[in-house]
């Protein structure tokens, strides 16, 4: 066997010549789920080939290798977060108010993404060394920074946010409250109970991130009461 599953060789032709797109989606969603779940180095071709409508060597053809399989599967979790991120409109909204809501939804993201905060996490256990290789990510992570250095911009000619408010650093900050909540559940848990991951007490952590990012950059700020 060459790790292709049951399936007829026939029917697994037919599927790639009638759809070859809907093949390669499914080979990216499965593979996604195996390289979160046990690495670059614990995942298998075999298994994601035997749980694909496709083969081993057809995962070859369309990725080149293992190698290639993940870093497309990097590429495609960035730009599902950021597909997400790119849906919100904070144009047409006041500088305060736009980053408010920014920061919340890069809250609900990353909460709703944990292939993704796996896949950086492993990712950054090779130092990025794949990450690098993508000529994808570094245009997809440009839409946030637009966005930031608008509000900012606006923010500043109001006279509402201070004038060292900066798109990169907002960004990182924002990121990092976001990541931690989902990187660092288990272990969180673990240590100090889950009751801060209720549905309620994790509304009330996205507003306590909000209030603190807000409190770095707009003057005057204060954040709501944490009685």
């Amino acid at each position: 066997m060459d790790g292709s599953g049951d399936r007829p060789k026939s029917k697994r032709k037919s599927s790639w010549k009638k759809d070859p797109e809907a093949v390669k989606a499914n080979i990216l969603e499965i593979a996604t789920e195996e390289f979160a779940a046990y690495g670059l180095s614990g995942a298998n071709i075999n298994e994601i080939a035997q749980k694909t409508s496709t083969s081993k060597r057809m995962i070859y053809y369309y990725f080149g290798d293992k190698e290639g399989l993940y870093c497309a599967v990097l590429e495609g979790v960035y730009a599902s977060l950021r597909n997400a991120e790119d849906k919100l409109e904070v144009g047409n909204l006041p500088p305060v108010e736009a980053l408010r809501r920014l920061v919340k939804a890069t809250f609900d993201a990353h909460a709703k993404a944990p292939h993704f905060i796996r896949l950086v996490m492993i990712e950054n256990i090779h130092n990025g060394d794949y990450l690098r290789k993508s000529e994808i990510v570094p245009k997809l992570n440009r839409s946030i920074i637009e966005k930031l250095e608008d509000v900012c911009s606006r923010g500043k000619k109001e006279g509402l946010f201070r004038e060292g408010a900066n798109a990169l650093q907002l960004h990182w900050l924002i990121s990092s409250f976001s990541f931690y909540n989902v990187s660092n559940r288990a272990t969180f848990s673990a240590s100090f109970g889950t009751e801060i991951f209720s549905k309620a007490m994790q509304s009330l952590v996205k507003d306590r991130v909000a209030d603190m990012v807000l409190a770095a950059v707009v003057i005057g700020h204060e954040p709501r009461s944490w009685d």
